[in-house]
């Protein structure tokens, strides 16, 4: 892309179990938050809602090959239940963007928290304590940064 600052999309996947959809966007802002303090401008953050945390890599990968993006953010969490249905969704979903990062070469920021329970979940969304959101973006950006200096 020929554009001076990178064009960063955001997709968080809403929290599906038991989580307070009052509070779910929380690591989202701390994304956005962190992107600008960065220098990123907010028009060059799009925010994107996908289904689930299992989803975050089919939008990522479409989103990797638009042009106009120089990375991905993808946030979301996964709460265990009762299942093993936890253990798929976590690490198919963590298997699906590596993929991306090494096939492609793409920066992409990885937000999906796993946790036991939806208290954990908030601290760590939460932007006074866990602040994963600002984490992913650092991420990503510090990725973005180690790529242009070895296209150098």
């Amino acid at each position: 892309s020929s554009r001076a600052s990178p064009t960063v999309p955001i997709s968080p996947s809403p929290w599906w179990s038991r989580a307070s959809t009052a509070r779910s966007p929380s690591a989202c802002y701390g994304c956005v938050d962190e992107l600008v303090r960065l220098g990123v401008p907010d028009g060059e953050i799009d925010v994107l809602w996908v289904p689930g945390a299992f989803e975050l890599a089919q939008v990522a990968a479409r989103l990797v090959d638009e042009d106009d993006h120089h990375a991905v953010v993808c946030l979301g969490c996964v709460i265990r239940g009762e299942t093993s249905h936890y253990d798929y969704v976590c690490g198919e979903s963590a298997r699906g963007l590596m993929d991306l990062i090494v096939q492609r070469r793409q920066a992409i920021g990885y937000g999906i928290l796993t946790v036991e329970n939806e208290e954990q979940a908030l601290a760590r969304a939460d932007r006074k304590r866990g602040n994963k959101g600002k984490d992913a973006a650092d991420a990503c950006l510090a990725m973005i940064k180690f790529r242009k200096e070895l296209i150098r």
